[in-house]
């Protein structure tokens, strides 16, 4: 019973990491329409805070691994909150000096100790309990995650997306007092959210530092990294979090846009639910004082709060069904949802868009669950390799944003307007491949 309920005290800390990487991830997607106004970047060179900020788990993970070895996985998680607290300190200067490179860095800094977390946190809570119920207890605790990213949407519209960005040629007309006064008033915009999630990580890592957890993981041997390397089922679950990790971040990070694209903001505000539901999503706030990104992004809410209820959803599906098999029924799902966004207009390709955040729901932690199944002592190698496929977020987003650019133009260079949504329609190929990958899993 002491055992057991030691494991629940485990889980309960660990849901707030997993809530935490999983806010910030989301606010860094909030930050990329804003970015892409103030410095005027196109969609393939706004992608590279995607590019910065999930390269670092590739180049992260396997140093995290050895570095757990060696001190241990509570230290790591007051090392990984403290890497990431330091991070949102740089937002400020990057803002003050708005200087495109010190974001960038602060995102890779912070992208950094989100890596550790993930290395540490994800195979731990598979050995909270019975390995039969793994998938189940990551798709709860992931569940968590989904709550940090259902927040961050309305935390990103309300400080990051409420007021309308002023293009260059704007900002020349205006007078120098004015000039310094508008760049003071964009760099508060994005200083104050960051400033105060430091002051809360740092606050978690001083609770982890006091807290003991049970220890769980055993030393892993000499050569794991080979034998996992050369081991084909794992390698597939590896590519499963590539493609997943990617599908997900070029949706959610070009969602704004898409339904720029769409021109849907008349249809929300000539229609009395969505207007309802978007000034309830941004917390009461008139739409019609707001810039019409800050509306826009009040939908993206529903997105990653789809994988929040899908999760749930998941968790206790998998009471009835195989990990495996309803993998491969949510791969599917995804797939049909995109199609029918792109082949449609207005509310319904934006609904439908939204609807694939319920189907992304139960997939990282279900591949990441299927790919560690009968590794034992290699879990915990096993899982630095697969958060650096998560690398997938950093690579696939820039494809698609490549696509996008180029679709966004006719042979006279003129603007179509389709560009993101025929970017949209590659992704189906990493749903496809998730949709296989539960297939051959489909008796676990």
């Amino acid at each position: 019973m002491k055992s057991k309920d030691n494991y629940n005290t485990a889980f309960a800390f660990l849901a707030t990491l997993f809530f935490m990487w999983g806010f910030i991830t989301v606010l860094v997607d909030a930050l990329v329409p804003r970015l892409k106004d103030v410095f005027e970047l196109s969609y393939g060179q706004s992608i590279m805070v995607q590019l910065a900020f999930f390269g670092a788990f590739f180049c992260f993970a396997i140093p995290s691994s050895f570095l757990l070895e060696r001190i241990g996985y509570q230290r790591g998680i007051v090392i990984g909150l403290c890497i990431m607290g330091i991070a949102c300190i740089l937002f400020y200067p990057a803002a003050s000096m708005r200087e495109f490179w010190i974001f960038i860095t602060a995102f890779f800094t912070l992208a950094a100790g989100i890596t550790l977390l993930q290395v540490a946190a994800n195979p731990y809570v598979t050995l909270l309990g019975d390995e039969k119920t793994a998938s189940s207890r990551l798709n709860l605790s992931q569940a968590f995650n989904s709550f940090g990213t259902l927040l961050a949407p309305i935390i990103g519209a309300l400080f990051l997306l409420s007021d309308t960005v002023m293009d260059s040629k704007a900002i020349e007309k205006l007078n120098e007092s004015d000039r310094l006064d508008y760049y003071a008033s964009e760099a508060l915009t994005v200083q104050e959210p960051f400033i105060i999630i430091a002051l809360i990580l740092f606050a978690l890592a001083a609770i982890f530092g006091w807290k003991k957890l049970p220890s769980l993981i055993k030393a892993a041997p000499v050569g794991g990294y080979s034998q996992l390397l050369s081991n084909k089922k794992f390698l597939f679950g590896m590519l499963g979090i590539f493609m997943y990790v990617g599908a997900e971040v070029s949706i959610g990070s070009f969602l704004v846009n898409y339904f720029q694209e769409l021109d849907v903001i008349e249809n929300i505000k000539n229609n009395e639910f969505l207007r309802g539901l978007s000034s309830f999503l941004l917390v009461g706030k008139d739409i019609d004082k707001l810039d019409a990104k800050a509306v826009l992004g009040s939908f993206v809410t529903l997105y990653w709060g789809g994988a929040m209820i899908g999760r749930f959803i998941g968790a206790f599906l998998m009471r009835f069904i195989s990990s495996g098999r309803l993998l491969m029924i949510f791969g599917l799902l995804a797939i049909t949802m995109i199609v029918i966004s792109v082949s449609s207009n207005g509310t319904t390709a934006m609904f439908t868009i939204l609807a694939v955040g319920l189907f992304n729901s139960i997939m990282f932690p279900t591949i990441f669950s299927l790919a560690l199944n009968g590794l034992d002592n290699l879990k915990a190698q096993a899982s630095g390799l697969l958060v650096m496929a998560i690398v997938g977020g950093a690579i696939i987003p820039k494809l698609i944003g490549t696509i996008a650019d180029a679709m966004s133009t006719d042979e006279d260079g003129n603007l179509t307007g389709q560009g993101l949504g025929i970017a949209f329609l590659c992704l189906t190929f990493c749903y496809g491949y998730i949709a296989y990958y539960g297939l051959t899993k489909r008796k676990v």
